[in-house]
């Protein structure tokens, strides 16, 4: 596991959902009650885009086939399956860093 710079914490607080490119890896930041989520920014169903979603408290519904996650651990509120990769993440002078498997 390897630590990345991923955006700014103004960044997020200035939408609370934001969409990021991080090793070739889509990735979506949440804030919400001020803790900083990030999953895997693809919906496991056909790709869509999560940060784009609409968020009501701890979940997000996917844009496209409303597909809803828990951004805390990533599970599917729908079918219990399909789930979202979630990464650890942690914020340093102002910068969030999310952890990625070792390439």
């Amino acid at each position: 596991m390897s630590w990345h710079q991923a955006a700014s914490i103004d960044q997020l607080e200035a939408s609370g959902a934001l969409e990021i490119l991080v090793e070739q890896r889509v990735i979506a930041l949440f804030l919400i009650d001020n803790t900083i989520h990030a999953v895997d920014g693809m919906c496991a169903h056909q790709g869509g885009p999560i940060a784009s979603g609409k968020v009501a408290g701890n979940c997000v519904t996917c844009p496209w086939h409303g597909w809803q996650y828990d951004v805390r651990n990533g599970t599917n509120l729908l079918t219990g399956k399909q789930m979202l990769e979630t990464f650890a993440t942690r914020v340093e002078d102002g910068q969030i860093w999310v952890e990625l498997p070792s390439s």
